[in-house]
């Protein structure tokens, strides 16, 4: 757990916006229930394996994201077990992904390379601070 409460604990830290940052890593034949806000958006990310996501049970895996319908105050995940492989190891190996549930902000973005901000006046400023070396150093 990274941000949030998961699983009767909470952690440490607080965040700028409401959020929840978790990592789960689900054995062949686990499945979880995870209590989300009902004002939060949540969505996965899976790192490795297979899983099954939601009260649908569709599969997704490693690399793929899966977006929660923002109509309940849950979500339900599993392990992949049942479904066919493909390769049949792929049943035995672990499912590891981020959970990140969120109040959704609710404000304009635009984006232009790695920049992401919400007016064009501010993408415009924030590579002129780049290119002029406003962005602060990082020093190894």
């Amino acid at each position: 757990m990274i941000a949030g409460e998961a699983l009767g604990a909470k952690a440490v830290i607080e965040t700028r916006t409401p959020i929840i940052y978790l990592h789960f890593t689900l054995q062949p034949g686990a499945s979880m229930v995870q209590p989300i806000p009902k004002e939060y958006n949540a969505f996965a990310y899976v790192l490795d394996g297979y899983g099954l996501f939601g009260t649908e049970q569709e599969r997704s895996e490693d690399g793929q994201m899966v977006i929660f319908a923002p109509d309940g105050e849950e979500v339900a995940i599993a392990h992949a077990l049942t479904c066919q492989f493909a390769n049949p190891a792929d049943a035995t190996q672990p499912l590891n992904l981020l959970l990140i549930p969120e109040v959704p902000l609710n404000e304009p973005v635009v984006r232009y390379g790695l920049f992401v901000m919400n007016t064009e006046a501010e993408i415009r400023q924030a590579i002129d601070d780049y290119r002029n070396g406003r962005m602060g150093h990082i020093y190894a």
